[in-house]
């Protein structure tokens, strides 16, 4: 992030490149479209950019740009909030169903096509468990378990004490537990 603010372009492409991928993962999760998430994640590298000249390492710079993205995706959620959209699900609309490049990459796996739809379920009810949380609660669990950051990142990243943080997650899991448990018991997928 030095090398960006001193002027080289060649150095801000390989932030985006190395975290452009990380930080739409998070924000689809947080905003629940894949779309804005793409949408948003320029917004942040723009807001990046724009902070250049007077970014100074203090925390990581992964922190950093997390905290950015973390009232990037809260800003959008709002918005969405204040806004009445209709949200159209996704149809199957050839061979490879809604969402093709998923399943590509399940087929290239090598594994079973039971173990397949066994994979592909297993993700959509973990996914749709994890937006049954709040905003707070899911950013904290999409950083520990997808970014591997610890209790002070988290907690840096979202402007709470490391013991909230810690407050959090505890209550995130118990929420996923209860989402999660009527699946695993007896097969009831999580609510929408």
């Amino acid at each position: 992030m030095l090398e960006v603010g001193e002027g080289n372009a060649s150095a801000f492409e390989d932030l985006m490149m190395r975290y452009q991928t990380r930080l739409l993962n998070v924000i689809a999760h947080m905003v629940g479209s894949r779309d804005l998430a793409e949408d948003l994640v320029q917004e942040v590298f723009l807001r990046v950019y724009r902070a250049r000249k007077t970014y100074r390492p203090g925390a990581k710079f992964s922190t950093w740009l997390f905290t950015i993205a973390n009232n990037v995706a809260a800003n959008a959620i709002k918005t969405l909030a204040r806004r009445h959209e209709v949200k159209l699900d996704a149809r199957a609309s050839g061979p490879l169903g809604a969402n093709p490049l998923e399943a590509i990459a399940v087929a290239a796996s090598g594994q079973t096509p039971s173990r397949q739809i066994a994979s592909i379920e297993t993700r959509e009810i973990v996914r749709l468990a994890v937006e049954t949380l709040g905003s707070r609660q899911r950013m904290a669990v999409l950083l520990s378990k997808f970014e591997g950051m610890g209790y002070d990142e988290i907690a840096e990243v979202m402007e709470m004490s490391p013991q909230a943080v810690k407050s959090l997650l505890f209550r995130a899991r118990g929420n996923l537990r209860e989402v999660l448990e009527p699946y695993l018991n007896h097969g009831t997928r999580p609510k929408q």
